[in-house]
């Protein structure tokens, strides 16, 4: 495992851009790691693809949310605030300069919804809005995204991997409009670790880009220790309270479900596709 030293982290690469699909996504999976790296100085970039409009609402004061137009404006709220926690200066919302490309208009891509599978995943809406972000033009959504890699000279991509983490529609095209700027770029694409557990003791990663370059698959997993920045994390993780509940050491989301707040955050790296 890497040292909790986040200067060290991705290779010392500054300046990774974050691909997240909904407020709340970036301080589960990847909070500890965006902590750890503003704190050193490496100017991490976070882009949220959408405002998690159709998001649910834990029980409580702001359950009347669920549905209406104001979840989205205070669900950015909460995210500003969660990165406020995180030490996080930049970040940009798709289809919203510096995440939109030159000579285009504004615009909002909205949360295409979900529900669960027969096997336990999610699985697409049938009920996806017109402005859903997985009814866009994906060409349209692939160049903002790489204005906003352009803009924040970005050295390194991160996002979920090809099945979403736990496939949501949204974090599946978060994963291919990432993968596919990463490799226009050549830049090196790390997909987030669902199960950070399972990579413990995974050899890491000392040079990414060289890597990556290789043009070789890679099953390389960088494993980082967050334990210095986890009260970050915690706070950041509080904030988003339309969405989950910080109960001891557990994250309760909405459905009641429990997951543990991770001190390890991994990250694989995977080659540029080609052909």
């Amino acid at each position: 495992m890497q040292a909790a030293d986040a200067s060290s982290w991705f290779g010392g690469t500054p300046r990774m851009m974050f691909v997240h699909a909904h407020p709340d996504d970036e301080t589960i999976t990847t909070g500890g790691t965006l902590a750890g790296l503003a704190a050193a100085g490496q100017e991490p970039l976070l882009v949220t693809l959408t405002r998690g409009e159709r998001g649910e609402v834990v029980p409580g004061p702001f359950s009347a949310l669920q549905g209406t137009e104001g979840l989205a404006p205070h669900r950015q709220a909460e995210l500003a605030a969660a990165l406020f926690m995180l030490g996080l200066e930049r970040h940009a919302f798709l289809g919203v300069e510096p995440a939109r490309a030159a000579g285009l208009s504004p615009v909002i891509y909205e949360d295409s919804g979900m529900e669960w599978g027969p096997d336990g995943r999610a699985a697409a809406a049938p009920d996806a809005g017109r402005d859903a972000l997985t009814r866009a033009p994906a060409v349209e959504a692939l160049n903002d995204l790489l204005a906003a890699a352009h803009d924040a000279g970005a050295r390194g991509i991160v996002s979920y991997d090809d099945g979403g983490g736990y496939g949501h529609p949204d974090h599946v095209f978060a994963h291919r409009i990432a993968r596919a700027v990463a490799h226009a770029l050549g830049l090196p694409f790390w997909e987030i670790v669902s199960d950070p557990a399972a990579a413990v003791g995974a050899e890491a990663v000392d040079s990414p880009v060289a890597d990556a370059e290789t043009g070789t698959e890679t099953d390389a997993v960088a494993v980082h220790d967050v334990t210095p920045w986890l009260d970050r994390k915690v706070a950041a993780l509080r904030a988003h309270a339309t969405q989950l509940t910080v109960d001891g050491d557990d994250i309760v989301h909405v459905g009641g479900q429990r997951q543990p707040i991770g001190a390890q955050e991994a990250f694989r790296l995977r080659e540029n596709p080609t052909g």
